[in-house]
């Protein structure tokens, strides 16, 4: 997001509406707060007049219990009220941001990968952490402590009317001269809170991006470059933040100074009425009590002010996710068909799609055409930014073609919803994150219902049982870097997949970071689930290529050819160089000269191998 030199006035409305679509639902609860709000105000604004009560009780030799039973109710009511009516404000704050952040976390996982991937990752949790608590501020405490503050305030000088009109007139010139102050200051500390804010954004999204490659970091001895690129977001938040702090001080300073001038001056003014037999004392010192409680309305309405412009802000940042593309959640009703999964046609196929990650951006692939038979290994391999990866996100439909079309079973993508497709495939990453949580949970992620021995027979099929069984927690152990190493979370994440029993495997390279003979056993679980489904790998290493039963080659964002290992070293001079550079990785760990020479995911461009 980028910074806003200023924020026009007139765009104060359509951010409101922004801020109040959050608080409508809970307008009921937050009526009943405002009323116990003003009958809390009413309460204290009553305590002046019983102190004069009681003041002239004693100047008329009149009994003291009626006055002083009069303040205990008061203060025994008040303090009821405003115990009731914080409780109340606080829960349904708490509510505002509960629903806000569930909103969010549920639009981000429904939303398109591009989408996502946009933006920082860090920007994004900003959003869900620092900012709802401004919101909450502002969809709660603000609006009821504004329309309470102006009440209050009105009703202090309506009751310094009724005490004494000429010391109210000069209370009325402090009041105005406070307000025009903060009429001219409160748009910019409204604007440096918002910079300081979006800064803040950025500063999440880099830290987060900075900690994932800490490694790289350090290895490339780049800890403080990297520290002073972050630090320049903290810094300019901080900036903006002491922008704000200093509006605020000139603010309440000159508020402060006016008020206690006012109250200096009503007392001269009231001591000479008094002398004059125009005013009795006690009127005076009720007076009084009001100017000296006259900031706490004053206060009531300047820090809302302020909690509300950061509110609206954080509002409309929030709101800003709702712009976000979602997928596809209609069902549409399947069609007719023959027994088994239709034989005729192929599980998936692909017609002359084409596709690009951006509107402007050159195609990644090209006039693709290819078909996955149901059963058996398909192995694609190819330079780096040949298409690889797009190709699979194409499958998984993280990305959708500008030109032509995918079907599954014979049905256009189109005519199904996300879901619908994944419900038939599992993927595993090259690099295979780990998901927050235990290794079981890692395991449940794709099929929840599993049971204990299932979870214990897919990890014998991937040799990991035992090393998991030797964990202290056993399944139960949370997953981290330093729990496992990265060829078990691999082999965790292959285990994952296989126990979906699903139609399309899809694998980016599932053995590249195991040893010789794991691998081996690995390779056996890709042969039988390849017996009864189908699978597709991204192939790094010679043996993927040797076990497939199809290898498509692809240059350039196109297939370049396809057929079995023995035709291809024949026939095309691109796949023997492909298979001499893949020969070298045979080993326990690919080395990085072979990575770099034959089908890396990375490259200049990404988002496009």
């Amino acid at each position: 997001m980028t910074d806003r030199q200023s924020v026009p006035r007139n765009a104060a409305v359509p951010r409101l509406r922004i801020l109040w679509s959050f608080a409508r639902p809970h307008k009921g609860a937050l009526i009943r707060a405002l009323l116990l709000a003003l009958v809390a105000s009413a309460l204290g604004l009553a305590t002046p007049m019983v102190t004069k009560w009681v003041l002239d009780a004693l100047g008329d030799a009149s009994p003291l219990k009626g006055p002083l039973a009069a303040l205990l109710v008061l203060l025994v009511v008040g303090v009821a009220v405003r115990f009731w009516q914080w409780t109340l404000l606080g829960a349904v704050g708490e509510r505002v941001v509960l629903e806000a952040r569930e909103s969010m976390v549920r639009r981000f996982l429904r939303a398109t990968v591009p989408a996502i991937t946009r933006r920082p990752t860090g920007e994004l949790v900003t959003r869900v952490t620092s900012d709802t608590v401004l919101l909450r501020e502002a969809a709660t405490d603000a609006l009821v402590g504004l329309i309470n503050g102006t009440v209050m305030l009105l009703g202090t000088l309506v009751l310094m009317g009724v005490l004494d009109v000429v010391l109210l007139g000069t209370t009325l010139a402090s009041v105005a001269l406070v307000g025009v102050l903060f009429a001219v200051l409160m748009p910019g500390i409204a604007t440096a809170q918002q910079r300081a804010q979006e800064h803040l954004g950025r500063l999440g999204g880099a830290l987060e991006g900075t900690l994932r490659a800490i490694r790289t970091v350090k290895v490339s001895r780049a800890e403080d470059r990297t520290a002073e690129r972050i630090a320049a977001d903290a810094r300019a938040s901080a900036e903006y933040g002491i922008r704000a702090v200093r509006r605020e001080a000139l603010a309440w300073t000159v508020s402060w100074s006016g008020i206690e001038l006012a109250i200096i001056v009503i007392l001269g003014v009231g001591a000479w009425r008094v002398g004059e037999g125009q005013m009795e004392v006690s009127s005076l010192i009720a007076f009084l009590l009001y100017a000296f409680g006259l900031m706490d309305p004053i206060t009531e309405l300047s820090s809302n002010v302020t909690a509300l412009q950061a509110g609206m802000a954080a509002a409309e940042r929030i709101r800003e996710t709702d712009e976000l593309q979602t997928e596809s959640t209609a069902a549409h009703p399947a069609p007719p068909t023959g027994p088994d999964h239709r034989h005729d046609v192929p599980v998936l196929a692909l017609r002359q799609v084409t596709a690009a990650y951006g509107p402007d951006a050159e195609p990644a692939v090209r006039g693709i055409d290819l078909a996955v038979p149901r059963r058996g290994h398909t192995a694609i391999v190819g330079p780096s930014g040949a298409g690889k990866t797009t190709l699979f996100s194409l499958v998984l439909r993280f990305l959708e073609p500008t030109q032509g079309e995918l079907l599954l079973d014979g049905r256009p993508y189109r005519d199904l919803t996300h879901d619908e497709i994944r419900a038939r495939l599992a993927y595993v990453e090259q690099d295979t994150p780990i998901v927050p949580g235990t290794i079981r949970d890692n395991l449940l992620l794709s099929r929840p219902d599993a049971t204990d021995e299932e979870l214990r027979r897919v990890l014998r099929d991937v040799r990991l049982a035992e090393k998991i069984d030797a964990l202290d927690d056993g399944l139960d152990t949370t997953l981290s870097t330093t729990t496992v190493s990265g060829g078990e979370r691999q082999r965790i994440a292959l285990a994952r997949a296989l126990l979906r029993t699903p139609d399309v495997l899809l694998l980016d390279e599932a053995t590249a970071q195991l040893d010789g003979i794991t691998e081996a056993a690995v390779h056996d679980c890709i042969r039988s689930r390849a017996a009864a489904g189908a699978v597709v790998t991204i192939a790094h290493r010679l043996s993927t290529v040797i076990d497939a039963h199809t290898i498509v080659v692809m240059e350039a964002g196109r297939v370049r050819v396809q057929g079995s290992h023995e035709e291809l070293l024949e026939t095309d001079l691109l796949y023997r160089e492909l298979v001499e550079a893949l020969d070298i990785s045979t080993g326990p760990a690919p080395a990085p000269e072979a990575e770099a020479v034959s089908v890396t995911s990375g490259g200049s461009r990404p988002q496009a191998t």
